[in-house]
């Protein structure tokens, strides 16, 4: 059908209500927007499906989402009964209209007689994660588009071991979604799922298939986070007289980060305004740790208390950005590569004096992610595993270990601010992250030393890396063909140099291909996705990968030297070449 006919289906449909009905032919005056909305559905893929909240096929509505968990409910159902007996464990973040696609899912899974577990209130991915492990629930639900601006929202679907669907399991639900053709007449229970039916419940059956969870399920959690603890003594020693900032950036982080800070003894001051549930992120332009501009508030309020740091999550707390003092006395923001290297480092030296640093320890971080991490790990003995870029990548390790015995994990991080201290969740956890990070404060504190003092020692000893992202965005229906176009340009493109280093191999992750400068070829370990790697000689790269949530392409590079510097220079004529070569 074309984009026409799906919008006219939509409009004439006898079940739409009037209030949709009125948006739709308000729309029909935009032509493009039509276009845009009515093309194609909103894909589902790996991560679930993310998109704008608006009317149409190709955005985020309640009738996209009851799609999306009518064909969930299908994949349970085809599982058997055991499957619809553990059911879905539903999480959902502050975003506007995160509640209301939680309570309509639990509607269609209570019409499909599935049961369901919505949590009370707000909560983060990582609760989610970890709730679907400790319930035994055979699915998850987190309704959210983390760092996204306000105009997004999302759907993520989790396994039973709480980690994001495998890409078998995903391309089989994303099938039987895609099977789905009706959108507006889609089936649920009259069951009233209200903020005032649930709010403040525990344990509370709802209905016959709808269960409300709540507290004792937030203790287990705190619980196996506080068991994550490495340095008590310090934390005792100094934690009532370190500063800390910490804003949630209006997001569900507030209560689960403050409470374990608190139990820990750590003193902290929250951006009061930042603190407020805000689904419209009224004081940031973008809620996303990664820029600066988010924990501006954060830093301003650091100066007038003078903090020794500032933490920050993102509206599903599952990223963490953090800043600290430098050598004059200035907060300084951190990279999430840089904050990744010192919890490795952090964690692994910890285990390592207390002698919980088994002989089979392993690290896992993404392949876009700082070679630095591989060094710091394997200088305590550490085996570095490489995945692809995904926390469902970290899991699948996760699971795998626990299955053969071959290495037990330690640590793992993503270049973009996700990081998970521990295996009681299955996805970035950004209050396991902050905890670390604080705790971490306190134990150089309590020695003499800063955080900047410890990264200072890290370069000495590794080098100085400079480790840079490029992102160009390519929005409307030409946008995926354009970043197609790019990769495909790379794939076929004989690059010998960049920034005047030669090129020492060129990895094609969608083949599974690394080929060196002589022609010699090897297969690589990870699944095929759609990546291009340029290898630079000594742990050097560059590389450029397509977002999977976003419509846009990503460019990484990971360069050191001796000096920053150099290593500036080095990234700097590295990046502009690459750069080039990604133009249509």
């Amino acid at each position: 059908m074309s984009y026409k006919d799906n919008y006219l289906k939509w409009l004439n449909d006898e079940n739409l209500n009037e209030r949709d009905k009125k948006n739709l032919i308000e729309m029909g005056k935009n032509e493009e927007l039509i276009k845009e909305s009515f093309t194609a559905p909103l894909a589902f893929g790996t991560a679930g499906m993310r998109g704008i909240l608006a009317l149409g096929m190709n955005r985020m509505n309640v009738y996209t989402v009851m799609r999306a968990a009518l064909g969930l409910s299908k994949f349970i159902v085809s599982k058997g009964a055991d499957a619809m007996k553990r059911g879905v464990l539903i999480g959902y973040d502050t975003r506007n209209m995160s509640f209301e696609f939680a309570a309509i899912s639990a509607k269609v899974f209570e019409y499909n007689k599935i049961n369901s577990y919505i949590y009370e209130n707000v909560r983060p991915v990582p609760m989610v994660s970890f709730g679907v492990r400790e319930m035994k629930t055979f699915a998850g639900v987190m309704v959210t588009a983390s760092h996204n601006p306000k105009e997004y929202n999302g759907y993520k679907v989790y396994g039973q071991d709480g980690a994001q669907l495998s890409l078998v399991d995903s391309d089989e639900l994303s099938a039987v979604i895609n099977g789905i053709d009706d959108y507006i007449g889609i089936p649920c229970s009259d069951t009233v799922v209200t903020r005032e039916t649930i709010n403040g419940k525990d344990d509370y059956k709802l209905s016959e298939y709808i269960t409300v969870v709540g507290r004792s399920l937030d203790e287990r959690f705190y619980a196996r986070v506080s068991s994550l603890a490495l340095s008590p003594e310090e934390v005792k020693k100094v934690g009532s007289s370190i500063k800390l900032v910490y804003t949630p950036l209006h997001g569900v982080g507030f209560i689960p980060v403050t409470t374990m800070l608190d139990r820990m003894g750590i003193k902290v001051t929250c951006v009061k305004e930042q603190t407020v549930p805000d689904g419209n992120f009224s004081t940031v332009k973008i809620p996303n740790p990664e820029q600066s501009e988010a924990l501006t508030m954060g830093l301003e309020l650091a100066d007038k208390t003078g903090a020794d740091a500032v933490i920050g999550t993102d509206p599903d707390c599952d990223r963490m950005g953090v800043a600290i003092r430098d050598g004059n006395g200035n907060m300084v923001l951190l990279t999430g590569n840089q904050t990744g290297v010192l919890l490795t480092d952090y964690v692994l030296k910890r285990r390592a004096e207390t002698g919980k640093l088994p002989e089979n320890a392993a690290f896992v971080k993404s392949i876009v992610t700082t070679s630095l991490a591989k060094c710091v790990a394997e200088s305590y003995g550490v085996t570095a595993v490489d995945v692809l870029t995904g926390f469902k990548f970290f899991g699948e390790k996760i699971k795998e270990w626990e299955t053969n015995g071959a290495h037990q994990y330690m640590f793992g991080f993503e270049e973009s601010y996700g990081y998970l201290a521990g295996t009681h969740a299955r996805d970035k956890d950004g209050v396991s992250a902050a905890t670390t990070f604080a705790e971490m404060v306190c134990y150089y504190k309590a020695h003499g030393l800063s955080i900047m003092d410890r990264l200072g020692e890290i370069y000495n000893k590794f080098g100085c890396y400079v480790d840079k992202s490029v992102s160009t965005m390519y929005p409307g229906l030409s946008g995926m063909n354009t970043m197609a176009n790019i990769m495909e340009k790379l794939k076929n493109t004989d690059v010998k140099s960049l920034g005047g280093i030669d090129v020492e191999y060129k990895s094609d992750f969608s083949e599974n291909t690394k080929t060196f400068a002589n022609g010699k070829t090897e297969r690589l370990p990870q699944a095929k996705s759609n990546v291009i790697m340029f290898g630079l000689g000594d742990g050097d790269w560059v590389c450029a990968r397509p977002s999977g949530t976003e419509p846009k392409l990503k460019s990484y590079i990971s360069v050191h030297a001796d000096t920053m510097d150099k290593a500036n220079a080095k990234a700097d004529a590295v990046m502009a070449d690459f750069i080039k070569l990604l133009k249509e």
